[in-house]
């Protein structure tokens, strides 16, 4: 590392790129130790690039965030969205429904990928769009598993929607179900024919990395068994939390 004085925007390139060109999802000590960084000087740096999109974080790990990735290829490989795919393959292939991979934005939640079946060709895959908590079971399970202080941005569209927080029909008693069941169902609140039901891969409590969510017609949903559905997506919820947060051959 060069001897000049670095900047607080030279310190979080630095940590941007170790992230970045990690062969596997990097470790804080590793990567404070790369970019030449007391850890606890790289850890609040790293803190605000969590919250900014730039890096996700995976238990002790970390690896590209969505900002990074809509800018460079070359994170591919290390990317959520590699690492979960075959994830979302089999949950689809299993289920028979759309699968989708969402994460949490400034105040809503990003459709980063899509394994969507031919034959439900004709409901939108959404990628790459962001949906409001109050609208879409994805990014609601990703906001109940925030801690509640952090919970007020992503509140904040359904306020100007003019959809009620308090109440039987609330999002807040949505949020608080949620809580109690580890699952987000949504029926017919977009379109009447569409059903979704969500859970989030969350390796630290109050830090969601992701949202795994199932979309498919609503009978469909209905004659499949939502108690199955959620046995289903709550195993490719687990194995995508164990892919995401097990050392890696080769690595400390």
């Amino acid at each position: 590392m060069s001897d000049t004085p670095r900047s607080a925007v030279d310190k979080a390139l630095d940590l941007v790129e170790a992230v970045a060109r990690a062969p596997h999802p990097a470790r804080l000590t590793d990567l404070a130790g790369e970019v030449g960084l007391h850890r606890a000087t790289a850890y609040r740096i790293l803190l605000d690039l969590v919250r900014r999109g730039w890096v996700l974080r995976a238990g002790d790990r970390y690896l590209p965030g969505t900002a990074v990735l809509r800018m460079s290829s070359a994170a591919a490989g290390n990317s959520l969205t590699a690492l979960a795919r075959p994830v979302l393959r089999d949950l689809s292939g299993r289920t028979g429904m759309m699968a989708n991979l969402q994460v949490l934005e400034t105040d809503r939640a990003r459709v980063v990928d899509v394994v969507r079946p031919d034959r439900l060709a004709m409901i939108s895959h959404l990628r790459d769009e962001l949906l409001p908590a109050h609208r879409f079971a994805g990014p609601l399970a990703l906001v109940a598993a925030l801690e509640p202080a952090a919970r007020a941005a992503y509140l904040r569209p359904a306020e100007a929607d003019g959809h009620p927080l308090d109440g039987e029909d609330g999002l807040l008693a949505d949020i608080a179900r949620i809580e109690r069941t580890g699952f987000a169902v949504e029926r017919g609140r977009t379109d009447k024919l569409v059903a979704s039901i969500s859970r989030v891969v969350v390796p630290t409590p109050g830090a969601p990395v992701c949202a795994l969510t199932l979309v498919g017609p609503d009978a469909e949903f209905e004659a499949a068994g939502p108690d199955r559905l959620c046995g289903q997506l709550r195993d490719a919820a687990e194995e995508l939390g164990r892919i995401l947060t097990a050392p890696r051959e080769g690595t400390p």
